[in-house]
């Protein structure tokens, strides 16, 4: 496993991290499965969210770390918060920055994960009705009480990241945005500036070439996904060229398939982290075996254009 500074933080992580969505639908006992397979693939950094099956992902998590026994400073622990779920309607209903939502959101998650602090919390979401003071005196709260080392957003392009940070004291260590094979639109904008077609630089603002420039890193999330949430694209019947040219680079590395996808991401410069949210443990070795294959130029960029994107 390779490592990572995020951000400017100072923290190391490994640049393949867990994400635990769907740990929600796990006993305890596979959870641990789980877990300490990633551990043992040297992953030390976890992802979670507050409405990750509303409080059970972070529930399960934290029961699974205390019961495998893991010292708190061998994991790097992350949350998401800034979005309500009404209670009745079980639904998301606002996106949330004010004080008192983000104290008990946090505060929620500390007592699930078993933890007095994060190591990482994100902005889940923009809150177009957030007041930018009130954001910035909560969030010096938070790390002041020592419930929050580091912090970050989650879906926000440049300018919104731009800000938020103008009113906080805090850098902005990390932003997480979908990312992967056939979800490459962030490279596709920059391929396509100065051009008359949809994707042009002005779709995502060049979310890749600020990150980079201001020292945030990009968490990847959902990787093998085709659209938002449509389902994935390895071994997907739909995407007969991609999976053909995954296999036959797999086999020329020795690897998995899932184990190239990884590979395509973490071959950009930018070292951005790879967040997948798998619950296989032979798929999360895969995953995490990512990090000791390089891929060519020419391998990443004949896969960049098997996933459909073309050279303008």
């Amino acid at each position: 496993m390779q490592y990572q500074e995020i951000g400017r933080s100072g923290v190391s992580a490994s640049r393949v991290a867990l994400g635990v969505m769907r740990l929600a639908g796990k006993s305890v006992e596979q959870a641990c499965h789980v877990l300490d397979t990633a551990l043992n693939c040297g992953i030390n950094f976890i992802d979670t969210a507050d409405i990750y099956g509303r409080g059970k992902s972070s529930s399960v998590l934290g029961k699974a770390l205390r019961e495998l026994g893991v010292e708190r400073d061998r994991v790097l622990l992350q949350t998401k918060f800034g979005i309500y779920i009404d209670p009745k309607a079980k639904a998301a209903k606002r996106y949330d920055f004010t004080h008192d939502h983000l104290i008990a959101a946090l505060d929620q998650e500390l007592e699930l994960l078993q933890t007095d602090y994060v190591d990482f919390v994100l902005l889940h979401r923009p809150d177009p009705l957030a007041d930018l003071q009130e954001l910035a005196d909560t969030f010096t709260e938070l790390k002041a009480k020592g419930k929050v080392r580091h912090f970050g957003v989650s879906n926000m392009g440049p300018w919104q990241v731009e800000l938020l940070q103008s009113a906080l004291s805090d850098h902005l260590e990390v932003n997480q945005l979908q990312f992967g094979l056939m979800h490459s639109s962030m490279i596709r904008s920059q391929l396509h500036t100065n051009m008359e077609d949809a994707g042009t630089t002005a779709e995502s603002g060049d979310v890749l070439s600020y990150s980079q420039l201001r020292g945030m890193t990009l968490q990847a999330w959902s990787p093998f996904q085709y659209g938002a949430s449509k389902g994935c694209f390895i071994d997907n019947d739909k995407f007969p060229q991609l999976n053909a040219l995954l296999a036959a680079i797999a086999a020329r590395h020795g690897v998995a398939k899932e184990t190239i996808a990884t590979a395509w991401i973490l071959r950009h410069p930018s070292k951005i982290q790879v967040i997948p949210g798998s619950m296989t443990p032979s798929r999360i070795r895969n995953i995490a075996t990512a990090t000791e294959v390089e891929l060519t130029r020419q391998e990443w960029w004949d896969l960049y254009l098997a996933a459909g994107n073309d050279l303008p």
